[in-house]
């Protein structure tokens, strides 16, 4: 859909904030009044977010901007914790996961910025077909486990079960993108999302590996090779951790 930066001249008192913010710089101040120079910019929104007095908007969209009068702080130690203490999940109850919750998890990515602001991130939910892309890519993967052992040695003596992909869990999100950085960083925020709601997640990199190279499994999920960035599978942690996984030092330059 088209989008167009619009100025209501009325509204805008000239206080130039959205032309120091604009990072294409495209925006100017005429007559004590914003115009913009070009509509053919990455449309960041950093102009309409940034105006006091709500002069500047960006057509197209199926929601208006939310206007807050204090920025949202985030406590610093839970956060911390929540990432210090987070364990991939390998072991999920026998409980759905509410439709808003999945929604929510969602919504993260979606607000996720990313690159150019080219918004290239999208979801495909496997619910209904959980178990027959599982089963498609079970036996993808028992055909090319040798080969795979050889890039990676745990493959060679890896038992491929039915379960091996998703774990019995009730849902998984196949994040798809060509953008391999905007795909993942969705794909971390939204794991933070799903664990405030009290969900385990594991990182289903063979799958991914599976959709990628599974003729089969891309006919499935209507994909084109290699768009596949990660997988998350989700569900109820069915096992307690009570100790953080330990770590190497981290290597840090400073200059």
């Amino acid at each position: 859909m088209e989008h167009l930066i619009k100025v209501d001249k009325d509204k805008c008192i000239g206080c130039k904030m959205c032309d120091k913010d604009c990072p294409m710089l495209n925006i100017k101040i005429e007559n004590k009044k914003a115009d913009i120079k070009s509509q053919d910019c990455i449309k960041c929104g950093h102009c309409t977010a940034v105006c006091p007095k709500g002069a500047i908007s960006i057509s197209g969209y199926s929601e208006a901007p939310v206007e807050i009068k204090e920025q949202p702080k985030v406590d610093s130690e839970k956060l911390y914790n929540a990432i210090k203490f987070r364990r991939t999940i390998r072991h999920f109850k026998k409980e759905d996961i509410d439709r808003e919750v999945i929604d929510k998890i969602l919504e993260v990515g979606r607000y996720t910025p990313t690159a150019k602001n080219d918004q290239d991130v999208s979801y495909i939910i496997l619910d209904n077909k959980l178990k027959e892309a599982e089963s498609i890519a079970v036996k993808f993967f028992k055909k090319i486990q040798p080969f795979v052992g050889i890039f990676y040695k745990p493959a060679k003596t890896m038992e491929i079960d039915e379960d091996f992909f998703f774990k019995k869990a009730p849902i998984a999100i196949v994040v798809v993108s060509k953008n391999k950085i905007n795909g993942s960083l969705a794909a971390s925020n939204m794991t933070l999302m799903a664990e405030s709601y009290g969900l385990g997640v594991l990182y289903s990199g063979f799958f991914s590996v599976a959709a990628n190279k599974s003729r089969a499994l891309r006919k499935l999920l209507g994909i084109k090779k290699s768009e596949v960035v990660t997988t998350l599978v989700l569900g109820y942690p069915n096992v307690r951790y009570y100790r953080n996984a330990q770590k190497e030092d981290a290597k840090v330059k400073y200059m």
